[in-house]
């Protein structure tokens, strides 16, 4: 690395005050079912923390299974539920409110919090919960971060909320929705693989 100039890469963690509780039905509904078969029938989601000026902010992303696409983001200083509702409104806005929905995640407070539960209930959007401490049932959202963190934000120093929005922002819309090849969809960028199911006969 030092050959190559290459910057050090973060290895600090934020202090993790938020626990993981079972507020109600945790049922796990999508059984690691990662290949869906359209659009807008399994959405997931999670978060991860940036270093910015000293300080931690908080990435969530909502992620469509058919083609791997994050199809909406959101920034925050606080790991709340906010942060998550913001995120799945901007989703749920931008595919012209999907029917028939599922929408998984881990089982975080900020996803079992009453007032989201309450939203996704108010649009009949079945919620599926991951098996407590089993990252695998999320696999698709871990995958996505660690490549994040890698290609993107470890690489650098953000001096400001404005440079780390812009950073996030060109990575996802302009790499990886649009450039970066996945080998689970044949291939193709999450952008090739919807513009071909919207352009079938």
């Amino acid at each position: 690395m030092r050959t190559l100039q290459l910057p050090r890469m973060s290895t600090e963690k934020p202090f993790r005050n938020y626990r993981h509780k079972d507020n109600g039905d945790c049922t796990n509904h999508l059984h690691q079912e990662f290949n869906q078969k359209c659009p807008n029938i399994v959405w997931v989601s999670d978060f991860t923390y940036i270093r910015v000026a000293g300080k931690w902010y908080y990435l969530c992303i909502v992620m469509d299974l058919f083609s791997r696409k994050v199809i909406a983001w959101n920034i925050s200083a606080k790991p709340d539920v906010d942060l998550v509702m913001t995120a799945f409104k901007k989703a749920y806005d931008k595919r012209n409110c999907p029917k028939g929905l599922m929408f998984h995640s881990d089982r975080g407070s900020q996803y079992t919090a009453f007032a989201f539960r309450q939203l996704l209930d108010s649009l009949n959007v079945v919620q599926s919960f991951s098996k407590k401490g089993y990252p695998f049932d999320n696999a698709c959202c871990e995958c996505f971060f660690k490549y994040l963190k890698k290609e993107e934000t470890n690489r650098r120093t953000y001096h400001s909320l404005q440079e780390l929005q812009l950073s996030i922002f060109e990575y996802i819309e302009g790499f990886y929705n649009s450039r970066r090849p996945h080998g689970s969809l044949g291939m193709l960028t999450p952008n090739e693989k919807e513009e071909l199911f919207w352009n079938q006969d």
